[in-house]
């Protein structure tokens, strides 16, 4: 990467940064170009060297946060599609230590930004990045499970929803539980090794 790359990389994080700030006090309808130059410290200008408008910079901020989210797991994508049909089904629980350290890792260590995302959640087309997740990840698994085609989406809103229930519990409380502990639960939970009885 060449100076202005760098420069130019720089400036659209800086941006993007911004723009979270701003999304933590006021919905995004209602932020500015203005505010958003004055809060990342550039000209108007600058902004339009980078962006048609907020909506562009909305956009990037998006992919900004989940790149960022990635970036914690070490899993090849590519491997993960493929072994879908042909490995065990034990290899296709992802309520796993494995699976749900990088994801509460990312949590623990950018709270800010993984509170934004659930408060705009609508704004940033989240429900976007989640269907394509259901397509591509959560529907073949739940195929080779055999849950019929038309339950699909209602098993995996119940375990999502689980899931963020805890996740958001331990959020409430700055992240001061143990980590392990978070897992347990989730895990239990889900796999079904804790009852109300038991």
């Amino acid at each position: 990467m060449n100076k202005n790359e760098s420069k130019y990389f720089n400036t659209a994080r800086k941006m993007d940064e911004a723009l979270i700030t701003l999304l933590e006090k006021k919905d995004f309808a209602y932020i500015t170009i203005k505010e958003i130059c004055d809060t990342a410290g550039v000209n108007r200008s600058t902004f339009y060297l980078h962006y048609e408008n907020t909506a562009d910079l909305l956009n990037e901020t998006t992919r900004y946060i989940l790149d960022k989210h990635f970036s914690y797991y070490s899993i090849d994508k590519k491997g993960i599609y493929e072994r879908f049909e042909n490995c065990e089904k034990k290899q296709l629980v992802f309520i796993t230590a494995e699976y749900l350290t990088p994801y509460l890792n990312f949590i623990r260590e950018n709270q800010r930004i993984f509170k934004v995302a659930i408060k705009q959640f609508n704004s940033m087309n989240m429900d976007e990045v989640y269907g394509r997740m259901f397509t591509q990840i959560f529907n073949p698994i739940l195929a080779r499970f055999g849950v019929p085609e038309r339950e699909r989406g209602f098993v995996m809103k119940f375990y999502l929803t689980g899931v963020y229930a805890v996740v958001m519990e331990w959020l409430e409380k700055d992240c001061a539980e143990d980590m392990n502990t978070v897992i347990k639960v989730i895990t239990d939970c889900v796999l079904g090794d804790r009852t109300i009885n038991g």
